[in-house]
């Protein structure tokens, strides 16, 4: 096989399927692909594509040549390529002959009701001028309907454009026999309504009419509507740079993207997209990244901050090392998870599918027993041939197969705007049973950054002086303690004054000599071997906040203990509201963490969680999680890091946050971008929206199906009643859909 992804020895391709028109074409494209030797495919009509997982022994000429052969086109979608461009030349197409059949048809309704109600208005030649007007109809307008059934036939199979086809022929053919076996058609003898029920005797050039039009504006809205509903998805993965400023020999030399390499470094000036993503070498900046998080709030990166590729630098200018380029940059690999996870299939769609598969032989099969039916119990041939024709046009399972993929394909791409990118839709299905959320702790409830949480001086100190002192030694250090006192002091002096005669004590702290004075930061340990005694009331402020599993510093000048500082892996601003919007949805919270029992429910606490699964050793996070699964728990994982994978497996649904290790994000089944822990509860939120707008879609399109064909079958619906009404069931389905383009991200209640 020349292009995929290897997986366990077979090779995953992905194509994009030409030419089917509903989910029968879809489910016969799969039938055909999966009839091939270690071959598995799924096609999704939505997306026009197919997913397929092959042997090294079957190559993409052989898949293609397959779908050819169900009188379908292929072709290849590359790996990391932008993808297919929906076919606005099909659009064209459709618009092209719904706007003749709507010149043509609507007069031609009107004259054939006024000729069959009014036979006194009828003048010579009447007939001629009804047909006239529907053979460019039937033929030209329609034809969309018959190439396609055509096809069909020369494969031996059927589809919704086989009911189609058969209907717009059968009713012009008996209109044709009708007007010149019988002479003029009789009217119906009981005015409009029974026009309506379309007693015998009455012309069908109409309906003929009337069928192409609903059915070619069914499909017309269908293509905008699936144009729609992927826009999201166009729109970020052409959110990247076109060109890059690469200093190549000390200059700037401006480069198409596709050549920047990794290492390289590149220049980013205000008003700029990121070309890819790297890390900050020199320079500050504040970053846009709504395009790629949805988060409005601009971002602040400095040197060794690392920055993503599609985001935009508001103000001053960086220097940025390229870490990923191309198809390996977290965009282009988001991109990937959401159209794979279009093209993947959840059980209900499956079934749909298996439904559309079948239904259309057997409505063809039910029309001819209608008419046989008829026939057999002496009715005239014209009140048959209502009732089968009605049969046909009714039945076209369009709804059943839009149902799924169409409310899919729109979560995913509103998925995508709000920083949720969904991997796969059994996630979406698994979302709907989740009782129970466990949250990792470092790096997921909390920033994975030390940051001082508290500061206490000793009496006469002021916090300015205090922090002067602690944060010009600590600035002189590496220890991600002494940096985040440094950052704190930088944040609230206007700059901090050299350290002289620094000194690192390991494990202990650090020394030096600050404004001609002797400072010591770092442990009480270290203070008393050095002979500093720490105040009764600092020390016991000191005792409080490490049994609440923080970390202290006390501060020294001259031998004298100026103050304590509380140092803490801070938690998201974002986590006590998130977790407070999982309890209104009706869920439990569980913290998991390796930390100490009295550090985790410090966290736990000051953020409402419900639970603590606390000094659980990295090893033993799966276990722990199918001990919740054991207990009857239905578990969503939330975490980031290596030692979070197998949790985030084991889980039934798991979540991962972009910020976290490719080894975590392969495990998960939804990914996370935004920093912001109010996606979590806003992703079940739209999974139990996705669940319940396909539950919504399925209801009406059976629903429509079992009680529109005994209608049909019984001869209480005229064919043209049942072509708008198909048409407009088809429509219901993909605008119910669309909803979910505008989903807020409001926590949707419990069940």
């Amino acid at each position: 096989m020349s292009a995929g992804t290897s997986i366990g020895g077979t090779r995953a391709v992905e194509l994009a399927v030409g030419g089917m028109t509903c989910a029968a074409c879809a489910a016969r494209v799969e039938r055909k692909l999966n009839k091939l030797d270690g071959v598995t495919a799924r096609v999704n009509y939505a997306t026009e594509k197919a997913a397929v997982e092959a042997p090294p022994g079957v190559g993409v000429d052989a898949l293609i040549a397959e779908v050819e052969r169900a009188g379908y086109r292929a072709e290849l979608v590359e790996p990391g390529g932008p993808g297919a461009e929906p076919d606005d030349g099909q659009v064209r197409y459709l618009w092209r002959r719904l706007v003749v059949a709507l010149l043509l048809g609507a007069p031609l309704a009107d004259l054939s009701i006024t000729m069959a109600l009014v036979p006194s208005l009828r003048f010579p030649g009447w007939q001629w001028l009804l047909l006239a007007m529907t053979v460019p109809v039937a033929t030209w307008c329609a034809w969309p309907f018959h190439r396609k059934a055509l096809v069909n036939a020369r494969h031996g199979t059927s589809s919704m454009d086989t009911l189609v086809s058969l209907g717009i022929i059968a009713a012009s053919c008996w209109s044709v026999y009708t007007i010149f076996a019988h002479g003029e058609a009789s009217a119906p003898t009981d005015g409009a309504w029974g026009l309506l029920l379309r007693p015998g005797g009455s012309v069908y050039l109409d309906v003929a009419a009337g069928v192409t039009t609903f059915v070619l504006a069914g499909r017309l809205f269908e293509a905008k509507a699936k144009h729609r509903a992927g826009g999201a998805l166009r729109a970020l993965a052409a959110i990247g740079a076109k060109d890059v400023a690469v200093l190549r020999d000390g200059r700037e030399h401006r480069v198409p993207v596709a050549e920047l390499r990794v290492d390289e470094h590149f220049v980013v000036r205000p008003g700029e997209t990121i070309a890819t993503d790297g890390e900050v070498l020199h320079g500050h900046c504040a970053v846009d990244a709504s395009t790629m998080t949805g988060e409005s709030a601009p971002v602040e990166v400095s040197p060794g901050d690392a920055v993503v590729g599609g985001t935009v630098a508001l103000s001053g200018r960086v220097v940025v090392r390229a870490t990923r380029v191309g198809a390996d940059t977290q965009l282009a690999q988001l991109v990937r998870l959401v159209e794979r996870a279009q093209t993947d299939k959840a059980g209900i769609q499956r079934l749909a599918d298996r439904i559309s598969g079948w239904f259309v032989p057997a409505v063809c099969g039910l029309a001819v027993l209608t008419f046989l039916a008829w026939w057999l119990l002496d009715a005239p041939a014209e009140e048959a041939f209502n009732a089968a024709l009605a049969v046909l046009i009714i039945a076209c399972p369009c709804a059943l197969g839009l149902a799924t993929p169409t409310a899919l394909l729109a979560a995913s791409g509103r998925g995508a705007q709000l920083g949720i990118f969904i991997k796969s839709h059994q996630a979406l299905e698994s979302a709907r049973a989740i009782d129970t959320v466990v949250l990792d702790k470092t790096g997921t409830l909390t920033t994975g950054r030390m940051t001082v949480v508290d500061v206490r001086p000793a009496p006469g100190v002021d916090r300015a002086t205090l922090l002067r002192h602690a944060g010009a030694v600590e600035d002189a250090s590496e220890h991600v303690v002494a940096r985040a006192v440094s950052d704190l002091a930088r944040r609230e002096l206007d700059e901090l004054p050299a350290v002289a005669d620094f000194t690192s004590l390991a494990g202990l702290g650090a020394c030096g000599v600050v404004d001609g004075r002797a400072v010591l930061v770092g442990s009480a340990r270290m203070l008393a071997e050095c002979g500093v005694t720490v105040p009764d009331d600092l020390d016991e402020q000191r005792t409080r906040w490490e049994a609440d599993g923080r970390t202290t510093v006390v501060v020294a000048v001259d031998d004298a203990v100026a103050g304590v500082l509380a140092v803490a892996d801070a938690v998201k601003p974002s986590a006590a509201r998130a977790v407070a919007r999982l309890h209104r949805l009706g869920l439990r919270t569980a913290l998991l963490t390796g930390d100490n029992e009295a550090t985790a429910r410090a966290v736990a606490a000051e953020v409402g969680i419900d639970d603590v699964l606390a000094e659980v050793l990295p090893a033993d996070k799966a276990a722990t999680i199918q001990e919740l699964r054991e207990r009857g728990r239905t578990v969503a994982m939330v975490g980031d890091g290596v030692n979070d994978a197998p949790a985030l497996a084991r889980a039934d649904l798991g979540l991962a946050v972009v910020t976290g290790t490719d080894v975590a994000l392969g495990a998960a089944d939804l990914i996370l971008v935004r920093d912001d822990l109010d996606v979590v509860p806003s992703a079940v939120s739209l999974a139990r929206a996705t669940l319940g707008t396909i539950r919504g879609n399925l209801a009406w399109a059976f629903g429509y199906n079992v009680a529109a064909l005994p209608l049909a079958a019984f001869g209480l619906l005229n064919p043209l009643i049942g072509a708008g009404a198909m048409a407009l069931s088809s429509l219901f389905v993909v605008t119910n859909s669309l909803r979910l383009r505008r989903f807020g991200a409001q926590p949707q209640a419990a069940g």
